[in-house]
Order: C-alpha cells, then sequence, then structure tokens
C-alpha cells in the first residue's frame, strides 16, 4: 500500500469514522485501493469505493479529462499521463469486469455506493464530467488539512503508525 493510500485509510477511519478494507486484489492483476462502510449516516450504511492517484510532478499532479487509451497505458512513456486521467478510474479502477465481481462480493452493487477519486487536484473540466460519470472528487490537500484539524483539536493517542505521524506533524506545525 502506497503511503498516499495509507493517509487516504486513515483519514476515512480517524476523520470519519468509516469502517475500511485496503488492498483488494482482483482479477487481472489490478486491485482495489479502500473499501469503506459508513454506518453513521442517518440515511442508512453507505458505501465507498475510494481509488487514490496522487502525484505532485509537474505535470502530473492534476487529474484530467483527457482521453484514456488502454493501449497507451501499456507503453512505458504513456503510463503517468494515461494514470492521470478521470478515464483511468472510470474505465479501469471502478469499470473493469474483475474489479466489478470483487465489489459484489463484497456487497457494492451497481447504485448501492459512491465511486471516489482522490487526487491533488484537478483540471477545470474533470469536476463536470466526474459528477456526469458518477464519481466524487476529493482534494488530497483537503485530506491532509482535515486530518491536521482533527489532530491539532483532539488529543487521542492513535496507535495506528501513520495517522500518529500525520499527529505528531500537525502538532509540531502548530508550534
Amino acid at each position: 500500500m502506497e503511503t498516499t493510500e495509507r493517509i487516504v485509510e486513515a483519514y476515512v477511519r480517524y476523520v470519519r469514522g468509516w469502517f475500511t478494507i485496503p488492498n483488494i486484489k482482483c482479477k487481472g492483476q489490478l486491485e482495489i485501493d479502500l473499501l469503506a462502510i459508513d454506518v453513521t449516516a442517518p440515511e442508512g450504511v453507505r458505501r465507498y469505493h475510494i481509488e487514490s492517484g496522487i502525484s505532485i510532478s509537474g505535470g502530473f499532479s492534476s487529474l484530467t479529462n483527457k482521453p484514456f487509451s488502454a493501449d497507451e497505458l501499456k507503453k512505458r512513456g504513456k503510463q503517468a499521463s494515461q494514470r492521470r486521467t478521470l478515464g483511468y478510474f472510470t474505465e479501469r479502477k471502478f469499470g473493469d469486469p474483475g474489479v466489478v465481481e470483487k465489489l459484489r462480493i463484497f456487497g457494492f452493487l451497481p447504485k448501492n455506493y459512491t465511486k471516489v477519486v482522490v487526487s491533488w487536484g484537478w483540471d477545470v473540466d474533470v469536476l463536470a464530467a466526474a459528477e456526469e460519470a458518477g464519481v466524487e472528487l476529493w482534494d488530497f490537500k483537503n485530506i491532509l488539512k482535515e486530518i491536521a484539524h482533527k489532530s491539532r483539536s483532539d488529543r487521542t493517542y492513535f496507535t495506528d503508525d501513520t495517522m500518529r505521524t500525520l499527529q505528531l506533524m500537525a502538532m509540531a506545525m502548530k508550534t
């Protein structure tokens, strides 16, 4: 599990208070980053399939609405740009038959869960395209800010290494 995925899981668990299952292997060497269940919602149980695509390297930091190509994804020089497209998430991370089959095993059926992409920002045209595709976007920078806010206001001792590290960092930044 990548560090950014661990941070997203810590956020969902300790800030939002949801149950999580990370790193679920699927057919075709694919993996679901995170499934989350919110049992605190007044309207009943809410399910989330969360995929993270965090990059802070120059031209690859923002999520784009450029066309996705499975063939281009196979080319070494094109992989990074393809993984930063909304289409990569909608077609491969959410829509691949192996992923859909695994989701069904966990009770994630069409229209009974929310698809989430976590990114370090996105291009202007991505938000409308994501809404049309039924995908919610979360900005990783905001997740870090919420974790820092909770860490500064809550003196809970976290045994989770990721959350404890973020808590210590937030406290150090406070002074």
